[in-house]
């Protein structure tokens, strides 16, 4: 079924972490923690080059003190230096030209490493003596004229422990502080976002016609400034459309009194010249009349939109037994039905109570179903069904007459507008409109389609129209 809203409902904002600030949050959350890593690492490589440097420099002096000692000495030069090394910081070892140990607690030649005089680190390949597991040394070795290779190494382990404390210290301060930066960045995205929520809140409300709204301020930010123009210019637009709307609603009140004298007028004249026998006379009269009825009927419904759009919101609102208010209308309309052997259908089922103005709401469903018993022709058939939703109770109004056609669903609603279908048949063109005023106050939609549930001879007719409305609050939708 084709449907059509009284009025364009408001689009979602979108979920949390749609927002804005919790976009940047994460961009900033990223950013953070990518300098934290580049941090870490430089200061994971710096510490080891200084390491590096500060070890190869102990190396080196060792190997020129080493460098010093004769070759039939160098034994025991590294026995008496073992015996020194009460913290088994450094490790020495003298081997034979094919790799044989001959001096020292280096117990083999490390595999693959350089006899170039440089520095290496060597990661559990160092084998030495009184030492489980395999320590990480830096080590340096040197061939000496004998053709015998001297390695010296220095323990690391400390240094790495200290380094690794280090950083998992800025580590655990990085993520602490991370955690820190998300938590606050949360708290002001959940003020920011109430903010929001307060201002769509009021925003709906104008949107709805209660202009005397203003969007709440109190940030002192750039949302505040905008808040403030947006305010200025809500100023502006009510007092332009006050303004508006008081020409308007001046000028069809003071144009009613008018009218009508000169409908009191012509009645006087069409009783005189009946007198006359003058019947072409009479005819243009009468036309005249008729025509200054259809005037005075829409300013009559002119004034009365003015009237409930100036209501207060909600002012006079209470709880409204709308399975009462529906019988109470079906009864009120059956006999018209009857007049024009129109098939009068009423099915209601026990609803919740709705929070509205019962005599708008009365006046907008009689709009309805006197259009309904317009339209359809005679003999033909009119249905009411007040049905339960989850939300609230919704009333379809349908009938079998001429139908609306797709494209003309939203223009219907508008003031004045009148179909093909309608032309010939009296009317101001102002009924929906003050539907969809009274429609608008209660926050209420109402859909327009056809109406294909209507059968003849158990064959459906596939045409008409039918006017569902939805009591419930849609500005959530």
């Amino acid at each position: 079924m084709a449907e059509s809203n009284n009025a364009a409902q408001p689009a979602q904002l979108g979920r949390g972490w749609h927002t804005t600030t919790f976009k940047w949050l994460s961009v900033y959350g990223v950013i953070f923690a990518l300098s934290v890593m580049i941090l870490i690492g430089f200061i994971g490589w710096s510490v080891t080059a200084d390491m590096e440097r500060d070890n190869d420099s102990l190396l080196r002096w060792q190997l020129i003190y080493f460098g010093s000692v004769p070759d039939k000495d160098l034994s025991l030069a590294i026995h008496q230096r073992l015996e020194q090394e009460r913290m088994h910081v450094s490790y020495f070892g003298l081997f034979a030209p094919d790799g044989s140990r001959i001096a020292g607690d280096i117990l083999a030649l490390p595999p693959d490493m350089p006899v170039d005089s440089t520095g290496h680190t060597l990661h559990r390949k160092l084998t030495v003596a009184m030492r489980t597991p395999t320590p990480v040394v830096r080590a340096m070795a040197v061939r000496r004229a004998d053709g015998t290779v001297l390695v010296i190494a220095r323990d690391l382990t400390a240094i790495l422990r200290i380094r690794e404390a280090t950083i998992n210290a800025l580590v655990g301060g990085g993520v602490f502080f991370l955690l820190v930066s998300i938590g606050t960045g949360l708290l002001l995205s959940v003020r920011q976002m109430r903010r929001v929520r307060d201002i769509r809140r009021v925003t709906l409300r104008i949107a709805e016609g209660d202009l005397n709204q203003r969007l709440p301020m109190g940030g002192r930010d750039e949302l505040d400034m905008l808040t403030h123009l947006v305010n200025h210019m809500l100023d502006e637009v009510e007092r332009l459309m006050t303004e508006v709307k008081g020409a308007c609603d001046g000028i069809a009140h003071d144009l009613r009194t008018p009218l009508s004298h000169i409908r009191t007028l012509l009645s006087n004249s069409v009783e005189r010249t009946r007198a006359t026998g003058d019947d072409k006379l009479n005819q243009m009269l009468e036309q005249a009349r008729r025509e200054t009825d259809v005037l005075l009927e829409r300013f009559r419904a002119m004034l009365r939109i003015s009237e409930i759009e100036g209501l207060k919101r909600r002012g006079g609102f209470a709880s409204v037994d709308t399975s009462a208010l529906v019988q109470e209308l079906g009864e009120l309309y059956e006999p018209l039905a009857d007049d024009r052997s129109i098939r009068w259908t009423v099915r209601i089922d026990q609803v919740q109570e709705i929070h509205g103005d019962r005599a708008l709401l009365f006046e907008a469903f009689s709009n309805l179903l006197d259009n309904a018993i317009k339209f359809a022709p005679d003999g033909g058939h009119v249905q009411i069904a007040l049905t339960r939703h989850a939300r609230g109770p919704s009333l379809t109004i349908s009938d079998d007459g001429p139908g609306i056609p797709e494209g003309e669903h939203a223009a219907i609603l508008t003031r004045f507008y009148r179909g093909d279908q309608a032309r010939h048949l009296a009317g101001s063109g102002l009924g929906l409109s003050i539907v969809t005023a009274v429609m608008r106050l209660h926050d209420f939609t109402l859909r327009i389609g056809q109406n294909d549930t209507l059968a003849s001879n158990g064959v459906p007719a596939n045409r008409g129209t039918s006017m569902t409305v939805e009591c419930w609050p849609h500005a959530l939708d």
